[in-house]
């Protein structure tokens, strides 16, 4: 049809390609939803950082991980919104909870749980030699008002505390932000979103909720996984990616094999080669 649209000479090979680029991205989009057929995919997700050993280091890489995930959410058009961060000593941050609202937001994100590992010339030594950071990484859909999760009150125990991020002297002076244990499971959520504690709370408890939630349907996938021993296992926690600045630039996925030299195009949030090819092989 573009090529008929082209030979009547209703349009220059200028807007037949940028007839044909928009709808090979319309048709790759389609594909994705595809394999987004499991209903939690269709949830919100809640994106976890927390910086590995290696003080500055690592927390400097916590923070480059976050700022990549905040462009995958503005590229990909989803609300975000900081439940939690702890800055680091010096620079970088300590940990962050990202809630991304958006088309498939988990579905999308559930391949990136795991630790990601960085190679580079460090900006913070003095030798400016190479050094390894890690950093993980835990995504988990957010549950909403058609997924029922109970929870006994008499297992949970709440702190509050002080915001440790800006906002103003009445975060910092008032004990607005929480945190939560959840006793059975040994889940602990903190959240400083608002100036409210009570809202604060709520929050918390969603995301306590959701990760019970999540817990539940690793379980299951766990059941899968050894009735279908053909395929290959998803160890949850490992090594999935390597990020390589020095002597190469190199971004690789170690489950897929899917790589690319374009480091910095990857850390302003261009996941997609990554997320499709981690779909395809385990949905």
């Amino acid at each position: 049809m573009l090529h008929d649209f082209y030979q009547e000479g209703e349009g220059s090979e200028e807007d037949v390609e940028k007839h044909y680029d928009k709808t090979l991205r319309l048709i790759e989009k389609l594909e994705f939803k595809k394999m987004l057929n499991k209903a939690e995919d269709q949830l919100n997700a809640i994106v976890t950082i927390n910086a590995g050993a290696g003080g500055t280091e690592s927390q400097d890489w916590a923070e480059m991980l976050m700022r990549m995930y905040l462009r995958w959410a503005e590229r990909n058009k989803c609300r975000t919104r900081i439940l939690d961060i702890q800055e680091g000593e010096g620079a970088g941050i300590k940990s962050c909870s990202i809630e991304m609202e958006g088309d498939h937001a988990f579905g999308y994100l559930k391949g990136e749980s795991g630790v990601h590992r960085l190679v580079r010339l460090s900006p913070f030594d003095a030798n400016h030699k190479r050094h390894t950071s890690f950093a993980s990484v835990y995504a988990y859909p957010v549950v909403d008002e058609n997924i029922q999760i109970d929870i006994n009150p008499a297992d949970l125990n709440w702190d509050t505390f002080r915001s440790s991020g800006p906002g103003g002297q009445n975060v910092n002076k008032v004990e607005s932000a929480v945190r939560v244990r959840h006793a059975p499971s040994g889940l602990v959520v903190e959240c400083q979103e608002t100036r409210s504690q009570a809202q604060n709370r709520e929050k918390a408890l969603t995301m306590l909720k959701s990760q019970l939630y999540d817990m539940e349907l690793r379980k299951k996938q766990e059941k899968l996984d050894v009735m279908e021993s053909s395929k290959k296992k998803i160890e949850w926690g490992s090594q999935i990616r390597s990020y390589v600045f020095h002597p190469y630039k190199m971004v690789k996925d170690l489950r897929t094999g899917v790589e690319t030299s374009n480091v910095q195009q990857v850390m302003d949030g261009e996941l997609d080669e990554f997320i499709k090819a981690y779909l395809i092989e385990f949905s």
